[in-house]
């Protein structure tokens, strides 16, 4: 997966030199962007109940995947931007959520949401 987010990266970058966008994509403005896109991705669910949003019909369904291309292509563009390695923090972050909820205290312990 590394290597495909490294090709999405650099063809992202080669799409932005060619319109010169460089400029405009500072890691504050990548960043404003990606919650920018990350509101239009929870747009469509407003208002569902749960198993409505677990059902999407497919025309909704395909405009919530467009929105979230836009969200992994603004971190992409922002991790690239920050020389973050993607893959090796979320890595990093799995093995620190791990510690932070052992199975054995977290499983059995979860309840439902009123009215999910």
């Amino acid at each position: 997966m590394s290597d495909s987010l490294d090709q999405l990266a650099q063809a992202l970058q080669q799409f932005a030199d060619a319109r010169e966008w460089g400029p405009f994509h500072s890691p504050k403005n990548l960043a404003s962007a990606l919650v920018v896109e990350a509101g239009e991705l929870l747009e469509p669910f407003q208002w569902l109940t749960e198993a409505q949003s677990r059902a999407l019909p497919a025309d909704t369904k395909e405009a919530v995947a467009m929105e979230m291309a836009d969200v992994l292509l603004y971190l992409v563009q922002l991790g690239n931007a920050l020389d973050v390695d993607l893959v090796a923090a979320a890595q990093r972050k799995m093995v620190i959520n791990a510690r932070k909820y052992p199975v054995e205290q977290a499983r059995g312990h979860a309840t439902k949401a009123e009215g999910g």
